[in-house]
């Protein structure tokens, strides 16, 4: 109901209060009233002043009318508005679906072009354990928004070499290990070096030896018995 119909059922109450009083002081004091014949004249009386103060609102239409239209409004309102809740559930879910799909595409981009070469790199130059070397560099390694691989410096900028040219995953890992010694497996000893041993041609320290090395430690076994030593 609107303010308006408010105020003017209101006005009607007030009104017809007035009017009540009105006629119970203005009423003979021999004259009588049945409760019937009170009830009717206070009806008709708020009937009449119904209608004066709706009249200014006449143009709208009728009352039950307005209201009816203005209930059906705020239903129809209030089912766009749950339609619309709907809909932008549908986008957040495309959303989601749709960076889900980024994000795998990205991963399988990244194992490509960064993971494994980390891995072979590693294995190229000797690495003890390329796959902690791939763990150890790959922040340093990122994907360009064309998808081209960058190895960038602490600062997050791309590096490049004395010549210009922009580092690749192998300059990185070889610059790595040369710098990481330890992470690199010990050199396989030469034929030249088995033939001198054997030949006692040169001396040989065995305190350098790597004895977790299958190939150094028969080396080491071949000292000892070219040395006599049980």
């Amino acid at each position: 109901m609107s303010e308006q119909e408010i105020m003017a059922g209101q006005n009607v109450e007030t009104d017809t209060t007035s009017q009540t009083s009105q006629i119970q002081e203005q009423a003979a004091p021999g004259k009588t009233y049945t409760q019937e014949e009170f009830d009717n004249h206070i009806a008709g009386l708020k009937s009449s002043l119904t209608k004066k103060l709706l009249k200014p609102y006449e143009d709208l239409g009728d009352v039950n009318e307005l209201r009816a239209l203005k209930e059906a409004q705020i239903k129809k309102a209030q089912e766009e508005s749950l339609k619309k809740g709907e809909f932008e559930k549908i986008l957040q879910d495309m959303a989601a679906k749709k960076d889900a799909e980024i994000s795998k595409r990205d991963s399988v981009i990244r194992e490509y072009k960064i993971e494994t070469p980390l891995v072979n790199a590693a294995a190229k130059y000797r690495a003890v354990a390329p796959e902690q070397v791939r763990t150890l560099l790959k922040n340093n390694i990122n994907l360009n928004a064309e998808g081209e691989v960058e190895v960038l410096d602490n600062n997050g900028q791309v590096r490049y070499n004395d010549k210009g040219v922009a580092l690749t995953v192998e300059d990185l890992v070889n610059e790595f290990l040369a710098t990481n010694p330890h992470f690199v497996q010990a050199n396989p000893a030469t034929s030249s070096t088995k033939s001198s041993i054997t030949n006692n041609q040169a001396p040989i320290d065995i305190n350098k030896l790597d004895m977790k090395d299958p190939a150094q430690r028969k080396i080491y076994a071949e000292y000892r018995k070219s040395a006599g030593i049980n």
